[in-house]
């Protein structure tokens, strides 16, 4: 009987084709309800003089069939390494591949830069939604009802009578209505406009405004906020110069030239040669506009600017195409990592 065990142990042991399946054997024949433990129960069924050598006998059948497992485990292992060795050389020595990390994509790295001058400055970050209502996106900031603006092919309009915002101008008119002066705040966020997409112009894009609101504001203010900020988002002593524009919710308006930062305003392509890029536009804020938050022209004053980040990230990197940030090509974003 005991032989009869190891001989079937060795049969079964020496077919496995995988440490699975001869583990699996094992509880069959060593386990606690397998053929060896069977064996030991029998043990009362023996005479009392015979246990001894019974004992001995058992144990010793115990011993092969461990001994049997052992070496089909061991070839089992032998022959895995062998498949291996026969497989396509891998060398150890060889370094790992590091996995490539993500980064953050250019436009909030740029955003990022301009609130952080902002901060520096004392202003605060606004945000809005960017569906908003006709009064906050239109009617609070002084654009008459045959505004251009207003026509559909410039706004995208929702069929409950809202529409995406075209400028992130809205979050100045919420944070008016919301506080008291004095106000300082940075809006940025994204904007939505009906245009065609090119290399310069797209149908979503990203705003950072500026907003301050107090008494005894003047000119003279808001150019030396945007002398302080253009000097810090490109980290040179530039100029900046303001030329007469016209904005609904600002008077006076202007657009806002800076020297130009590849050639120090001696000339070049970038700036076609004139040394001067207009990067954005601003005003003192319009008394109509402070009326319709509920404020006091005679007694509040303020100015307001609005720059595209988009159009600072074309000049930081250097690129003559805004499609390439939308486009998630990696060769194109890895460059920022």
């Amino acid at each position: 009987m005991l032989q009869s065990v190891i001989e079937e142990a060795d049969s079964v042991f020496a077919t496995a084709q995988s440490e699975e399946v001869l583990l699996h054997a094992k509880a069959r024949f060593l386990g606690k309800a397998g053929s060896v433990a069977a064996l030991m129960a029998r043990m009362r069924e023996i005479p009392p003089a015979d246990r001894p050598g019974f004992g001995q006998a058992v144990n010793a059948a115990k011993d092969r069939v461990e001994a049997l497992l052992q070496h089909n485990l061991l070839r089992l292992r032998a022959e895995a390494r062998n498949r291996d060795l026969a497989g396509p050389f891998v060398d150890l020595t060889l370094p790992g591949r590091r996995a490539e990390a993500g980064a953050v994509h250019p436009l909030r790295l740029v955003e990022r830069k301009m609130l952080a001058v902002f901060s520096e400055m004392g202003f605060e970050v606004a945000l809005g939604p960017e569906v908003e209502t006709d009064f906050h996106n239109f009617t609070a900031l002084n654009f008459p009802p045959d505004h251009p603006a207003r026509d559909m092919q410039d706004t995208f309009l929702t069929t409950d009578g809202r529409l995406l915002r075209t400028h992130t101008s809205p979050v100045q008119i919420r944070t008016m209505l919301a506080n008291e002066p004095p106000i300082r705040i940075a809006a940025p966020g994204a904007v939505y406009r009906c245009d065609t997409l090119d290399m310069t112009h797209s149908p979503n894009f990203r705003q950072v405004e500026g907003l301050v609101i107090d008494r005894a504001v003047t000119m003279a203010d808001l150019k030396g906020t945007l002398l302080r900020f253009t000097r810090g988002l490109f980290e040179k002593d530039l100029e900046i110069r303001l030329r007469p524009s016209f904005f609904p919710f600002t008077e006076p308006s202007v657009e806002v030239d800076v020297q130009c930062v590849f050639c120090g305003g001696s000339g070049c392509r970038v700036c076609k040669h004139s040394g001067w890029i207009e990067i954005l536009g601003a005003g003192m804020v319009d008394p109509a506009v402070l009326a319709s938050v509920g404020l006091d022209a005679e007694v509040f004053g303020g100015f307001a600017f609005g720059i595209g980040v988009e159009r600072v990230a074309m000049l930081f990197y250097g690129v003559d195409d805004i499609r390439h940030f939308y486009e998630n090509d990696h060769r194109f974003l890895s460059q920022f990592a």
